[in-house]
């Protein structure tokens, strides 16, 4: 599961893109319990979302036109200009080209081959996210695409990834971790085949799908019910992952829920 113990290609942050962030700030609080806390009037409308003192998430006003709303998974990036020409030459597209954020890191977006967007965060000052894998923070992030084979080999290019094949009920899971360290250890995500994942959880489009840990993934859905938001996918036990469910909020943003199985 995830940690703070950032390596290359490690997420190291997430933010919202949302077309309503008070909205966005209400719902996410009533959820996850969350505070919002702005980081000031030169940051056009951005923020962090805070447990405990901690930041677990950021949020901000969409910036591209026509974007929807969405989740953005940042991945640790050691030299980001390295990253963007990786992005370039694996078929991926730059969107935003590496800039310095106030001293505080560089930050890039991508959109990987098939259409998927992620970004990188080189570190500064801010080394990326205060916790992560406890209640109601980051814990798993999912790639959905309609070629996972190909998504491996672009994103193994560009931070080096491994993974390790699992079967499962009608498909083929990916687990992904780090390019160096224990490959059990370092793991951080999987890779599906798009309209497929764990416990039937699908997307009709490619991209990344944040997974946060909650303590009860049905009361948490109740709470997503309850404030605006959409079940995606109803709570599911998947042996020997943990109980999950996939939702989206108001806005539409695709997120999921997984209480962790007991480790044995």
């Amino acid at each position: 599961m995830l940690g703070t113990d950032f390596r290359t290609g490690s997420p190291n942050w997430i933010d919202l893109g949302s077309p309503d962030t008070d909205m966005a700030a209400a719902f996410y609080g009533a959820v996850f319990g969350w505070t919002f806390v702005s980081a000031g009037p030169e940051a056009g409308g951005y923020g962090f979302w805070q447990v405990g003192g901690k930041t677990v998430a950021a949020l901000g006003p969409l910036t591209e036109e026509g974007a929807r709303s969405a989740w953005m998974v940042h991945f640790q990036s050691d030299d980001i200009r390295a990253t963007a020409e990786a992005v370039r030459a694996g078929g991926g597209q730059v969107r935003m080209e590496p800039m310095d954020v106030m001293g505080e890191g560089w930050l890039a977006q991508f959109t990987d081959p098939q259409g998927a967007q992620f970004a990188s965060w080189q570190p500064g000052k801010t080394l990326g996210i205060g916790a992560a894998s406890a209640e109601n923070t980051l814990v798993w992030v999912e790639l959905h695409v309609p070629d996972p084979v190909a998504a491996l080999a672009f994103y193994h290019g560009v931070f080096g990834w491994r993974h390790q094949e699992m079967d499962a009920p009608g498909m083929t899971y990916r687990v992904l971790s780090t390019a160096d360290g224990d490959q059990q250890g370092t793991s951080f995500g999987g890779v599906a085949e798009q309209g497929e994942g764990a416990g039937g959880g699908s997307t009709t489009v490619p991209r990344w799908v944040p997974y946060f840990h909650v303590a009860d993934v049905d009361a948490t859905v109740s709470a997503v019910e309850g404030n605006g938001g959409a079940v995606l996918m109803p709570a599911a036990d998947v042996p020997d992952v943990g109980r999950i469910a996939w939702a989206a909020d108001p806005a539409g943003a695709v997120f999921a829920l997984l209480k962790p199985a007991p480790r044995t």
